[in-house]
């Protein structure tokens, strides 16, 4: 298996991988290599003298770092060559380059995704990956990604469906001012989350939402009590054309602390997110740069966190079905809620990939081709409980 990019979720997923017993060895890369060589050495020892660290972990595993320029088509190509998926855990407008060089290469691919248009410039691939006898699905993450097949297999308990409503945040368990939020995945993405607009299904029609608005409260269990959550781009990703012409209505919303999205939309409306330079005492800067390494010099960034997921369902005159999940930084592994909930169920993709039991090759979203009954015992493997209830 090979994991590019040696971040949080790149860990994360090096975590997971190495932990199944049919995986004979991971390889992790990055363009720093002292960064894929430091994962590599948390799963066993010191570096190798030849720049190239392996760490023999339980049983067979083996775990190598790599350096890698994800631009160089050719490096890439001859890298993922050799192994069976891969999974990205870079940026993701490099997403769609690294889907061609998987084709290429024979190896399954799968992503983080996060932006609309690189999703569909790789499922526009589909053809190729067929012909290639390989699986390219983008958006494996939390939200895109778990959630869709959350959907999926929610949506499979209805004779007929006529809502799906997705609530999603990852939030720190003990909120500080003055945003009561913690950075737990890049920068750019939570930027691009709330100042693109949000696509959703309203009245059976694809519509776009401006995103940071249309606020409303829900309520968790104790000590989260009533949180808000408002529209943000991506989240539905694929679903609104998977479910359009099946459901009423499909939306997407991100939770928070109560008071975090008016005090975030007043900075968006100041133009502290335009990228249009400024000049500034004879200085020309980008704001959303600024803002951006503010936001990263400011906020925490490793304190226990929480994720909470909320899809709601409503169809079959009347039946409704809630799935909730509640999930804690690990203190066991050190593993942040974020990195399980995101960086796991990607590795859960790339692995059913690698075991050929996707339901169909090509490049695809996951809810057409991933078992939704088998991902939820791979969750639950894992530890990420879904909690299920219905009513009439």
């Amino acid at each position: 298996m090979l994991v590019l990019g040696a971040g949080r979720m790149g860990l994360g997923a090096v975590h997971d991988l190495v932990s199944q017993s049919d995986v004979d060895g991971v390889t992790v890369a990055d363009f720093d290599f002292s960064k894929a060589q430091h994962i590599a050495e948390r799963f066993v020892g010191a570096a190798a003298p030849s720049g190239t660290a392996t760490a023999e972990g339980s049983g067979r595993h083996k775990v190598v770092a790599a350096q890698i320029d994800c631009n160089d088509h050719a490096a890439v190509v001859d890298l993922m060559r050799g192994h069976k998926s891969a999974i990205s855990c870079v940026n993701y407008w490099l997403n769609e380059r690294l889907a061609r060089a998987a084709i290429e290469a024979g190896t399954h691919f799968c992503d983080l995704g996060g932006n609309n248009d690189v999703v569909d410039a790789e499922l526009a691939l589909d053809a190729d990956a067929r012909k290639a006898g390989i699986n390219i699905i983008p958006d494996c993450g939390l939200a895109p990604g778990m959630v869709a097949v959350l959907v999926a297999h929610g949506a499979s308990q209805f004779a007929k469906l006529d809502e799906v409503h997705i609530r999603v945040g990852g939030l720190p368990q003990d909120p500080q001012p003055p945003l009561n939020y913690q950075l737990v995945f890049s920068v750019e993405g939570l930027i691009n989350e709330y100042i693109e607009p949000a696509r959703v299904i309203r009245d059976g029609k694809v519509v776009t939402i401006e995103s940071m608005t249309e606020i409303e409260s829900l309520d968790f269990p104790q000590p989260f009590g009533t949180m808000e959550a408002f529209q943000t781009s991506g989240g539905t990703s694929t679903l609104v054309e998977t479910f359009l012409g099946s459901v009423n209505a499909l939306d997407y919303k991100t939770i928070r602390y109560p008071g975090h999205c008016e005090k975030f939309k007043t900075m968006i409306d100041l133009g502290l997110c335009r990228s249009e330079l400024l000049e500034v005492d004879g200085v020309r800067v980008k704001p959303r740069r600024v803002l951006g390494e503010l936001l990263v010099k400011n906020l925490p960034h490793d304190e226990p966190d929480v994720v909470l997921v909320r899809v709601e369902f409503a169809g079959d005159n009347g039946k409704t079905l809630r799935y909730d999940i509640i999930d804690r930084h690990d203190p066991e592994t050190g593993l942040s809620a974020m990195m399980r909930t995101t960086a796991f169920p990607a590795s859960i993709v790339a692995l059913m990939m690698a075991r050929n039991q996707t339901t169909s090759k090509g490049a695809l979203p996951q809810e057409r081709c991933i078992p939704p009954d088998l991902f939820m015992e791979e969750l639950a493997k894992r530890r990420i409980e879904v909690m299920i209830s219905e009513s009439r």
